[in-house]
């Protein structure tokens, strides 16, 4: 599963719209859309928003590797 398809997954996940997802991170609705759409990369900067935010921080492993480890808190939204 590639990064656009694994954000996806995280917020649909977590029940919450792009817009929401923007405003819990601070980043432009105009360009979430693109990074879901993979029209562009995300860069280390919005990544890293989303990694180290509390709400989504359990999902940190499966994003960089896909792996899951449930029992350190890590897991997949799928």
């Amino acid at each position: 599963m590639d990064l656009p398809a694994k954000m996806k997954a995280i917020r649909k996940k977590e029940g919450i719209t792009q817009g929401e997802l923007c405003d819990l991170l601070d980043v432009p609705h105009s360009t979430w859309r693109k990074y879901e759409a993979g029209i562009i990369e995300m860069g280390l900067t919005p990544f890293l928003k989303v990694v180290n935010h509390s709400r989504f921080k359990k999902y940190t492993l499966w994003l960089a590797t896909s792996d899951t480890a449930p029992e350190c808190g890590q897991i997949s939204p799928l």
